[in-house]
């Protein structure tokens, strides 16, 4: 079958093995000095490894490829200990792969082993408003994985610190207007809290370099996202991804922001795309930026 798998390069692999801590599934083995696929039935394609690796090796690519074995997965992650266990099953929980999680707890059920206490010690149970245990939703900041996509939400905290002399406190008379983090979309979590009642901003990412009021004009007040549409290659993940952001979320206002060159009006095409999987009604307004930085036109 074909899908989404792991691809690492080796030539610019240095062998350092941050990646395998970040893959409790056991689809990647240090051999020869670097690391390595070792099993296409473990890889489950949704790249926990890719921004623990400091060189930018890894990389996710579609081809054909053995199915993807929870069963396999989990035979080998229970005996690794609760840590392990949990790991994998906020991992699952992240990417709102339920199917997958479900088989794993399955997996648990069947051989008479209980679901790992979360973090806290708190039972795990239904959320009240249906989906994903709460407890087997991510942590707000992970307590592992890529530092890089641990969340921050700094909203609430920084307005009471908002105004002229925060700016002045701050050295500049144009301070960040960034609350949240982490903004690159590959790595967000779409059931992250402060997506709830959002503006939501999402941008393709030319555009803060080339507009140089970005802060002052789009951040403000708003959740952003960024994404390259051209280049990113992850087209159908993250379709999957703002659709799961629209679908879990009430958002009040989309305000999509490209460059004018044509490839990059795929930002706004693959978010109305979004929208309609989703079924969602949310009001869109879109924003093109001239490659001078200018603001050509609004929808």
């Amino acid at each position: 079958m074909k899908r989404k798998i792991i691809r690492i390069d080796a030539d610019v692999c240095n062998g350092c093995g941050d990646c395998l801590p970040n893959c409790p599934e056991g689809a990647l083995q240090l051999i020869d000095g670097k690391a390595r696929l070792v099993s296409d039935l473990f890889c489950d394609g949704l790249g926990a490894c890719i921004g623990t690796c400091p060189l930018g090796a890894i990389h996710i690519e579609e081809r054909e490829a053995a199915p993807y074995d929870e069963s396999l997965v989990m035979a080998n992650i229970v005996t690794q200990g609760d840590n392990v266990i949990r790991a994998h099953l906020d991992h699952l929980a992240a990417h709102n792969e339920t199917k997958y999680l479900e088989q794993a707890r399955q997996f648990l059920r069947e051989h008479g082993m209980p679901l790992p206490a979360p973090q806290g010690g708190r039972p795990r149970g239904e959320h009240p408003r249906g989906g994903l245990p709460e407890s087997e939703k991510p942590k707000s900041p992970e307590s592992h994985g890529c530092p890089g996509s641990q969340m921050h939400d700094r909203r609430e905290k920084e307005a009471a610190h908002s105004g002229p002399a925060a700016s002045a406190a701050n050295g500049s008379a144009s301070a960040s207007e960034l609350r949240t983090w982490p903004v690159q979309l590959q790595l967000l979590n779409p059931q992250a809290s402060f997506f709830d009642n959002a503006d939501l901003l999402i941008a393709a990412d030319c555009v803060p370099f080339a507009h140089a009021a970005f802060h002052e004009n789009f951040v403000k007040g708003k959740i952003p996202v960024i994404f390259c549409p051209k280049l990113d290659h992850a087209g159908e993940q993250y379709l999957a991804k703002l659709t799961a952001i629209f679908t879990l979320h009430p958002i009040r206002s989309l305000h999509v922001v490209h460059m004018e060159v044509p490839c990059c009006s795929g930002t706004v095409s693959l978010v109305r795309q979004a929208l309609a999987q989703s079924g969602r009604q949310v009001p869109l307004h879109e924003y093109t930026i001239s490659l001078q930085g200018q603001l050509l036109a609004k929808k």
